[in-house]
């Protein structure tokens, strides 16, 4: 089914963008977008950037600020050029456009690189409560929902995931991960919950720029550690971590923040993992989709892993 990109009306941007940028758009380099619509602009004033135009919601101005404070860390993400501004109904912001880049970085270097990067972000982003609240977590990572079910509302559909029959090993996966999850858990940090290949560009194995910081939650640290090393890549982008190379990431993980992850913290890593691959499994199956995400051997596989810790 089509994901909900809000419009972007070009008279209407351009004016947002002389208001808010001081300049003009002179061209549009590109438009994409799943849950929001992001327009790559050039102004007037030759400057190149992104604008991206969602849904309103308290959480788009906190990771605006996240991201803010990162790029003034050092952090390799775009420079926010404005805060979440009302467009047409949505919300939009600015930032500096980062093109270039490697989808993956050298062969046989991406668990290390990986982990390396996300060690990296959650010691220098901000402590949770020195923000308003982050809430609620995009549905791919919200195992811990308000909710009366096993599984949260999806952004892109109002499919009740509850509701849907078949693929019962999926439910099965999901359920044991979340009570796994709600055992114990180290300490709160922000982090990015959709390490995913797609959103990180890498020169040689430097990682030169992350995108989707709409993607931020709070969580404990093992647990979105967990989320990073299921979702990312290793030789092809379009494959999501085998069970090795999350292993390997757990591993490398421990060895970037100087401190193995203790038996809890890998258990809750495995399980973490588990959740949001077999969530985007249920979605895949409740909208009629191949399930890609997660098959049932590797669910077995992943799960005899915090079994046997």
């Amino acid at each position: 089914m089509p994901p909900r990109v809000p419009s972007a009306d070009p008279d209407r941007l351009a004016r947002w963008c002389r208001a808010h940028l001081g300049s003009s758009p002179v061209e549009e380099m590109f438009r994409s977008g799943h849950l929001s619509a992001v327009i790559g602009l050039r102004l007037a004033d030759g400057r190149e950037v992104v604008v991206k135009v969602r849904p309103d919601a308290p959480r788009v101005a906190v990771c605006v600020e996240v991201q803010r404070r990162l790029f003034r860390a050092g952090y390799p993400c775009p420079e926010p050029l404005t805060g979440a501004i009302p467009f047409d109904g949505h919300v939009a912001t600015a930032e500096v456009h980062v093109p270039g880049g490697a989808v993956l970085p050298s062969a046989g270097h991406a668990a290390s690189a990986f982990a390396e990067a996300f060690a990296w972000l959650v010691r220098v982003a901000p402590a949770p409560d020195e923000l308003p609240p982050l809430g609620p977590a995009p549905s791919w990572a919200a195992w811990n929902h308000g909710g009366d079910g096993l599984w949260p509302r999806s952004e892109d559909s109002d499919i009740d995931l509850d509701g849907v029959p078949g693929a019962e090993w999926i439910d099965d996966a999901g359920r044991r991960a979340r009570d796994r999850l709600r055992v114990g858990g180290s300490g709160a940090v922000i982090g990015h919950c959709d390490w995913l290949a797609g959103n990180l560009r890498w020169h040689e194995d430097a990682l030169l720029v992350v995108h989707d910081w709409d993607s931020l939650t709070v969580d404990s640290e093992d647990i979105l550690v967990g989320f990073a090393a299921a979702l990312y890549s290793t030789a092809d982008a379009d494959r999501l971590a085998t069970v090795e190379d999350t292993r390997r990431f757990l591993v490398a993980y421990g060895r970037a923040r100087g401190r193995e992850l203790s038996a809890g913290e890998w258990q809750r890593a495995w399980a973490a993992g588990v959740w949001t691959r077999a969530f985007d499994a249920k979605f895949q199956h409740a909208a009629g989709l191949p399930v890609t995400s997660l098959s049932a051997a590797e669910a077995i596989e992943r799960l005899r892993r915090f079994d046997d810790l």
